[in-house]
């Protein structure tokens, strides 16, 4: 039960934890300084470790629903930011 609850708390504060930049990029409709490689490498570490547990779990027929909540979710926001920096152009102020 308490191993339960951990989980759970832990991958809700992991979910989470993208939440403000997403929040940031929305408002300000800039998402210039995100690197592309930190926003692949997240898309494609998220992508990796998603199968990667599911297979496990079908394996042993536990299943981590905390997991997949997690990785579902974080892979959702980092799409978000990979399209910002996509389309979202630079503002470029000029100077009077």
């Amino acid at each position: 039960m308490i191993n339960e609850f951990v989980g759970w708390f832990g991958s809700i504060m992991l979910s989470l934890c993208a939440v403000p930049q997403v929040i940031h990029t929305y408002k300000t409709k800039k998402a210039g300084d995100l690197s592309w490689g930190f926003l692949w490498l997240w898309f494609w570490g998220e992508i990796f470790t998603l199968i990667y547990i599911i297979y496990s779990d079908i394996e042993s027929e536990i299943y981590h629903i905390p997991l997949y909540m997690n990785y579902i979710f974080n892979t959702l926001l980092v799409v978000y930011l990979i399209y910002a920096k996509r389309y979202y152009k630079p503002i470029i102020e000029k100077t009077p």
